[in-house]
């Protein structure tokens, strides 16, 4: 029985990923029909990195579905995110796919499967991804100053006091679980390409996006939530005079080189999440 739990884990996480990179327009992410605001890779490429790292996702489902305490099981988690990376990297030829959605989708999955292992209610496992999170930002990103080398989230976080998917994780992805499956859900009638988009645009007029940050500057991220909330506020692509100006800001995003990476992650988690409540809480 459990093996069947921890396939359609799996099954999830990896329709999740595709949902995410064929949804278009995305806004200068990757997508069937365009490579977006990116130059080194495109839809394929992103195909390719999700089939290698479809049995790492499921490693995460087994390490979660376990009696063992989070702190363990989270520690469990993180060393097979770093052997996911690996396999990424090495199946793309070094291009960065999808290393912030292996944290995301990795720390939804295996919540998702300690939660179902306990027995516990859907609305659990935003908390005990704030549990196994506790901590994160204040040991990984306080204490910068003597290091050497930073990655892309340390330095934003130097600059802007911005703690990027960390801080979201720390805080159980209330972004997710609070506000887009919410919008994922209730817009079914809008077809499923169309359903993501919206989502999408919801996430974007919230999230801090690092990989924006990182890309441009603050007034950039500023620019494009303030763009996204006027869309969504207009009903999005439930009033048809708002499409041409959706298609407008995926072109201002492409053109500009405007990417919200760090969105893409949270549509995915959604997606995954939507169907985990469907297929097991309802």
């Amino acid at each position: 029985m459990y093996n069947d739990i921890i396939f359609k884990l799996g099954e999830f996480a990896t329709e999740a990923m595709i949902y995410e990179v064929s949804c278009f327009p995305s806004f200068g992410l990757v997508s069937p029909v365009s490579s977006g605001s990116h130059t080194d890779m495109d839809y394929f490429t992103f195909i390719d990195s999700t089939t290698a790292l479809n049995r790492y996702f499921l490693e995460m489902a087994y390490a979660g579905y376990s009696n063992d305490p989070i702190n363990k099981i989270f520690a469990h988690a993180r060393k097979i995110g770093e052997k996911a990376e690996k396999a990424m990297f090495a199946k793309t030829n070094g291009v960065n796919t999808h290393k912030g959605m292996i944290f995301v989708l990795g720390l939804g999955i295996t919540a998702s499967s300690k939660i179902l292992y306990d027995g516990r209610d859907f609305n659990e496992i935003s908390k005990l991804i704030k549990s196994m999170t506790a901590g994160i930002v204040e040991s990984e990103l306080k204490n910068l100053s003597t290091k050497t080398s930073l990655t892309h989230g340390e330095k934003i976080f130097l600059e802007y006091g911005i703690s990027g998917v960390r801080g979201e994780a720390e805080m159980g992805f209330p972004i997710v679980f609070n506000y887009a499956l919410d919008l994922y859900d209730s817009t079914k009638e809008l077809g499923q390409n169309n359903r993501l988009v919206q989502a999408l645009l919801g996430i974007m007029s919230q999230c801090k996006d690092t990989t924006i940050l990182h890309r441009h500057d603050y007034d950039t991220l500023l620019n494009l939530q303030k763009n996204s909330e006027i869309l969504i506020n207009l009903g999005g692509f439930n009033n048809s005079d708002n499409i041409y100006e959706i298609n407008n800001l995926n072109y201002h995003n492409e053109k500009n080189g405007i990417s919200p990476g760090g969105c893409a992650d949270l549509l995915a988690l959604t997606v995954f999440i939507s169907k985990l409540k469907e297929s097991f809480f309802s």
